[in-house]
């Protein structure tokens, strides 16, 4: 049975699955969600914060290119990292020094000192210590739930905190900014200590180890980071998703870096409104953890995923030519749909496929790629909203998706999304399936 079938059976299965997944993982999703929501809450006042400072859209956009600049730069450092670190501890104190962090823009604002530099600078360590949190986050799930579950506790996962980044997070944030600058950034510091606490008293499915090897029995980082990058490489598949990811995320981050600038001038809305308009995404989210299994179930991986890109690009065509708050909402809840789906698909993909002694730095690997193009989408999106106008930043979102649609369906042929094409899965470590 190759690994796509199993994925497939796996998600055909998710009627019969029990809907409790384990007082664990239940702790691991409530402080997977809490530090989601604070996040949302903080992504959604950074650029109205930014737009209070000055109106210029590339230096609107650079709070999202501070954010996720770290990506490309400390992606693989921070899989290697996770390889060789207790996870769950790593991240309640990732999540602890979040806390305070954040505390000391709460207290700049507060006293009328907030600036641009600030801004950036706040949210670059923050997107830093993400890098860590998030490839720790996602090898942490086979460690709190069977691997038979990972699709139904991956979608519970990626729902819930879709819903509190794009929903609770854009709503809360919006209002909160307009009550006080402050506030929506002191709800963040609150919800870092909850989730914290929340991890911090987090317990390991019998078997599962909580740190990588023996320290006397580590390889250099740099004998890490080659194996990670050897690994990735060789695997077509997971190359070629990488890669496909990178294209989305160009275009989604770009449509979203600018799209204060696009509510306010092009829409006409106030920043509540933007906040209101950003929550629709949470509609897409929830939609897509029910979806996405039955939909990989009956299509299969491959047409599940060119439906995937093809559904971002007719959003972006939507806020292009249909400038309407109606229209522009139900294309935010499909693109944030069909990003959901395909981060079910994709992370469940890697942690089947990928030995689980490797699964920190391959996926930094992967991350390297994907969202190495995080902060460039931003850049570009900003110069071209400059330049050009908001809308041509859509324009350009429908462009790249309609050339990567159509490599997927038609001029890679089966292999672009079918497993038996990557290289041989090496055998799982003694300590747990692969």
């Amino acid at each position: 049975m190759t690994s796509g079938s199993s994925l497939e059976e796996a998600a055909g299965t998710r009627k019969s699955a029990p809907v409790r997944l384990g007082r664990q993982f239940t702790k691991f999703w409530c402080a997977s969600a809490t530090s989601a929501s604070g996040m949302g809450v903080s992504l959604a006042a950074a650029p109205l914060l930014a737009s209070r400072l000055t109106d210029d859209p590339r230096l609107i956009a650079g709070v999202t290119m501070a954010l996720t600049m770290p990506y490309a730069l400390f992606g693989i450092p921070a899989g290697v990292v996770v390889d060789r670190i207790d996870r769950r501890r790593t991240m309640a104190r990732i999540d602890l020094f979040r806390g305070c962090l954040v505390s000391l823009l709460v207290l700049s604002i507060a006293v009328g000192m907030a600036h641009l530099w600030i801004l950036y600078t706040a949210f670059f360590v923050v997107g830093t210590c993400e890098t860590v949190y998030r490839n720790a986050a996602q090898t942490m799930v086979p460690s709190v739930v069977s691997r038979e579950r990972l699709v139904l506790a991956n979608g519970r996962i990626m729902s819930s905190e879709m819903v509190a980044n794009q929903f609770l997070g854009p709503l809360l944030g919006s209002a909160l900014f307009v009550l006080a600058p402050a506030a929506p950034f002191g709800y963040n510091v609150v919800t870092f200590f909850m989730a914290s606490f929340l991890l911090g008293r987090l317990t390991l499915l019998p078997g599962e180890e909580p740190a990588g090897p023996a320290r006397q029995d580590r390889p250099g980082l740099l004998t890490d980071m080659a194996t990670g990058l050897r690994w990735m490489f060789r695997h077509r598949l997971l190359r070629s998703l990488s890669l496909t990811a990178a294209a989305i995320n160009l275009v989604y981050t770009g449509a979203m870096a600018v799209f204060v600038v696009y509510a306010h001038s092009v829409l006409g809305l106030s920043d509540l409104g933007y906040g209101v308009l950003v929550a629709c995404q949470a509609v897409g989210a929830v939609t897509a953890s029910q979806v996405s299994p039955r939909l990989v179930s009956r299509v299969g991986n491959g047409p599940a995923l060119v439906c995937v890109v093809a559904a971002i690009g007719c959003s972006n065509l939507v806020l292009w030519q249909v400038p309407t708050i109606w229209a522009v909402g139900a294309a935010l809840a499909v693109a944030s749909c069909a990003c959901v789906t395909w981060n079910i698909v994709a992370v469940v993909l890697r942690q089947t496929l990928v030995p689980r002694d490797l699964q920190g730095r391959v996926n930094s690997i992967y991350r390297l790629f994907a969202w190495g193009a995080l902060p460039i989408g931003a850049a570009l999106a900003g110069a071209v909203s400059k330049s050009y106008g908001t809308p041509r930043v859509y324009a350009l979102g429908v462009a790249v998706m309609a050339l990567v649609t159509i490599r997927m369906a038609f001029g890679t042929r089966r292999w672009f999304v079918t497993p038996e094409a990557g290289a041989p899965v090496p055998p799982p470590p003694d300590d747990g399936p692969a």
